[in-house]
């Protein structure tokens, strides 16, 4: 029988490959211009190879990892609801003031270091997520699946609209501000975007220079990225929270069940995201073709090949990992707050003009390299930072805030 410690490592691995994975789809953010983070052609033809990267980050890795972290993030907060309760303290209370601290982290996130951040729109979520705690499993699912067709029908609307405008076949009234619409889409998104030199020259910019566009032009884009992810963000958490009633993240399924999901999630993924990447292929990636794909048309299947991967992924915790191994991703899931934002801190200092400027210089497959660099100072650093200390740097912080008093940092010897 599995002890209640082993199951929480379990949970606590599977966030630390997560945390890992999701820098696999940032590093592309990270280091080159945001085009080109659905589009390998926005700044220009690239070679056989950075185009077979693309193949396999688009299939098996973009949107499948930040799957897996929102689906952790649910399960995670049903985990910290349900503990505030048991040890006496008020759920809500507990719940709301860490979801406003993660808020606040959040919009420093985007405003001071990095763009890309997802911590205020799980804040967002989080503060509808608490009103779902006490349902059944299939009702879960259930609140799910609406919420993953409204993102559907949100999102595949706005690429309808795209495509029937690049067909000229939209009525008269429509068609000047759907033109211009396209013309955005085009400049942001399509090969050759226009928008590729003047993002490179941005980031290669000073601190405040890049900075001051953020907190200027660019000051309501948390919001605005919010009002497009929420529905897909919430529909993964409650699918998180689900699968964490039903036991299958803690690492209590048989290894047989592990398998028989992760096989039918992937069977049901891969070959339509194949078929998508060839129609962007086909369609000469443009901009109609990448945003459908990457936006609307993949996320069912995106979604299926996420619990996939949780299932391969716990499949192979529970019987290939070896202790050593569990412990290393544990320690990194335990800390992913901290590995979140410390990722956040490496990678634009590597990248950015206010540190060693290497932004829009570095081939989309050679930027893997500085990724599996940062995967290995994960593992390195977790543990024995968490052998000496009860929580990372900034899950003390936000513990501590979240509880209005400082929390108990160093580990005690036991004599």
């Amino acid at each position: 029988m599995t002890t209640a410690s082993t199951r929480y490592e379990s949970l606590d691995a599977i966030r630390g490959v997560a945390v890992m994975g999701i820098l696999a789809m940032n590093i592309l953010a990270f280091a080159l211009p945001f085009s080109a983070y659905t589009n390998p052609l926005a700044g220009g033809p690239v070679g056989d190879l950075d185009l077979a990267t693309w193949f396999f980050s688009f299939v098996f890795i973009d949107s499948k990892m930040r799957g897996l972290f929102s689906i952790l993030f649910g399960a995670s907060t049903l985990l910290v609801i349900e503990s505030a309760a048991a040890s006496g303290r008020s759920a809500a209370g507990a719940h709301y003031s860490r979801m406003f601290w993660l808020g606040l982290f959040g919009l420093i996130h985007y405003y001071f270091i990095w763009f890309g951040d997802i911590l205020f729109l799980y804040a967002l979520c989080g503060l509808i997520l608490f009103a779902f705690r006490n349902l059944s499993v299939k009702a879960l699912v259930v609140w799910a699946l609406l919420f993953f067709l409204v993102a559907i029908a949100f999102l595949g609307g706005g690429w309808l609209m795209f495509a029937l405008a690049e067909a000229g076949k939209l009525p008269p009234e429509a068609v000047a501000q759907a033109q211009g619409d396209l013309a955005r889409l085009n400049a942001d998104m399509g090969p050759n975007a226009a928008s590729y030199a003047k993002d490179v020259a941005t980031h290669l910019g000073s601190y405040g220079s890049i900075v001051a566009e953020k907190l200027g032009p660019k000051a309501t884009d948390p919001f605005i990225q919010a009002l497009m992810f929420l529905w897909e963000t919430m529909g993964l958490m409650l699918i998180g929270m689900a699968l964490f009633k039903s036991r299958m993240l803690t690492g209590e399924w048989d290894a047989a069940r592990y398998r028989k999901w992760a096989v039918i999630g992937f069977l049901i993924a891969i070959p339509p995201l194949v078929g998508l990447a060839r129609y962007q292929y086909a369609n000469g990636f443009s901009a109609v073709s990448t945003f459908g794909a990457s936006l609307s048309l993949s996320m069912p299947f995106d979604i299926a090949a996420t619990i996939g991967w949780a299932a391969l992924i716990m499949l192979l915790i529970r019987t290939a990992a070896s202790e050593a191994v569990r412990a290393r991703l544990a320690a990194t899931g335990r800390m992913a707050f901290t590995n979140y934002l410390a990722t956040s801190i490496v990678m634009t200092t590597i990248f950015y003009g206010y540190g060693l400027g290497l932004f829009g210089s570095v081939g989309r497959t050679a930027l893997y390299l500085f990724c599996f660099g940062m995967w290995a100072a994960m593992l390195l650093w977790s543990k024995p930072w968490l052998d000496r200390f009860n929580y990372g740097p900034l899950e003390w912080i936000w513990r501590s805030l979240s509880r209005w008093r400082l929390q108990p940092m160093r580990k005690v010897a036991r004599a």
